[in-house]
């Protein structure tokens, strides 16, 4: 019987996100499931065992369990770096320099097809889990490989864009963004240029969301 078979036969829902559900298999392990056909899960997972191949903090993957829809990882204890704010367990600027910390060494690991470094592209507090054994990054679905500049420019526009909105936490997000461009980054006018363009294009953006860009380049500028 196959992942599936075991995840019907009464695994936990243990989240859910915008394009996917996370199930329990047992206590060392989960799967994520992918809604609607979204991305490629046996991909992403291979991007993941070959960051962790050079050293970077991913969760494990069983790639032979795995699907193009579904995604078999090792289950992490923690908080997400967003919960830790909520709880005072991590202060937003302390977050924002571990961001820029796991920025700088995602690009000392070489792409898969030796164009450049190993970009991760949606790297903001929420894909970031405070593991007992650091810090683990997650959720590597639009990783590709490139220059610096775009990493840097996406998760600073992630940032802005919610800093410069209405929800309760854009005052920590405008926080964790000052903490991370407090860092000397390789943050380039073509990366934020791009980011800009990317993030608008995405198909899970709002409207209001897609409208709050111009401000959000803005703050990052003026920052």
């Amino acid at each position: 019987m196959g992942i599936t078979g075991r995840v019907g036969g009464g695994g936990r829902l243990l989240g859910s996100g915008r394009t996917s559900d996370v199930y329990e298999l047992d206590a060392g392990w989960v799967l994520r499931r992918n809604r609607e056909g979204w991305g490629d899960a046996l991909a992403e997972g291979a991007v993941m065992e070959h960051v962790r191949g050079h050293g970077y903090p991913v969760p494990r993957v069983r790639l032979a369990d795995s699907t193009r829809t579904e995604l078999v990882l090792e289950r992490l204890s923690g908080p997400t770096m967003l919960a830790a704010f909520g709880d005072g367990v991590m202060r937003p600027r302390e977050g924002g320099a571990v961001l820029a910390r796991l920025l700088r060494q995602l690009h000392a690991v070489p792409g898969w097809d030796n164009g450049g470094c190993v970009l991760h592209l949606d790297l903001h507090p929420d894909n970031v889990m405070l593991t007992p054994d650091g810090p683990r990054v997650i959720d590597w679905s639009n990783a590709e490989v490139g220059l610096p500049g775009l990493d840097w420019g996406m998760s600073a526009i992630i940032l802005a864009q919610v800093a410069v909105g209405e929800e309760p936490i854009a005052g920590l997000a405008r926080e964790v963004l000052t903490g991370l461009l407090a860092d000397p980054s390789h943050l380039t006018e073509d990366g934020l240029t791009e980011a800009r363009r990317r993030r608008a294009a995405q198909p899970v953006m709002s409207r209001r969301e897609v409208e709050l860009l111009g401000a959000a380049e803005d703050l990052i500028r003026a920052l």
